[in-house]
């Protein structure tokens, strides 16, 4: 078996590991199941610890969208969804259709992703959002948790997103997918 190679920012060359090799980790107690991690790209990303923010938000998005969520879709919190054989995130919240059993979900099944953000914001903005598009996740928000305000992004590609649309808490949300077109609320009028 040949080892995965990838290159940080520093340009030096590191080990990556598949998405098999970082289950076996945690399977093995080499990793800790308590440990926050994602792997991006096949390498172990440490994710920031949630605080009361972070998840009051997160919770706040989650109880609005699973009243208007449809019988035939599901919604995920902090599902491990593989998106390659070297790439393993886990979205605060997700929804993808019921018939799918998470291990078969890939990009293009996601209707929407959301990812709440307060200390990780540039990264989730920034390289985790171009890695959903890259993979085909069909929409994303990003939700500053402490301002509220919600980067939507939409109609991915290899190079990006072509729109990125920045709601205020004031602003109202709604999901593109049709199965989801009932749903619809302003972040600042949530708690």
């Amino acid at each position: 078996m040949t080892a995965h190679i990838t290159r940080a920012l520093d340009g030096y060359a590191r080990r990556a590991f598949s998405v098999a090799e970082f289950e076996r980790m945690f399977e093995t107690g080499i990793l800790d199941d308590s440990e926050n991690l994602e792997l991006i790209e096949g390498e172990i990303v440490p994710m920031a610890a949630k605080n009361h923010v972070h998840e009051r938000v997160k919770s706040t998005i989650l109880l609005t969208l699973a009243r208007g969520l449809p019988p035939e879709l599901w919604l995920g919190v902090e599902s491990s969804l593989e998106m390659s054989e070297m790439t393993l995130v886990e979205p605060d919240l997700v929804i993808y259709p019921k018939r799918l059993k998470l291990r078969e979900v890939r990009g293009p099944d996601i209707l929407l992703a959301v990812e709440v953000a307060d200390t990780s914001f540039g990264f989730d903005r920034n390289q985790k959002a171009r890695l959903y598009a890259g993979y085909g996740v069909q929409e994303l928000w990003v939700v500053e948790a402490n301002s509220r305000t919600t980067y939507v992004h939409r109609w991915p590609g290899r190079g990006g997103w072509a729109s990125i649309v920045e709601v205020p808490a004031s602003g109202v949300v709604r999901p593109q997918a049709a199965d989801l077109e009932g749903i619809s609320f302003r972040l600042g009028e949530l708690d």
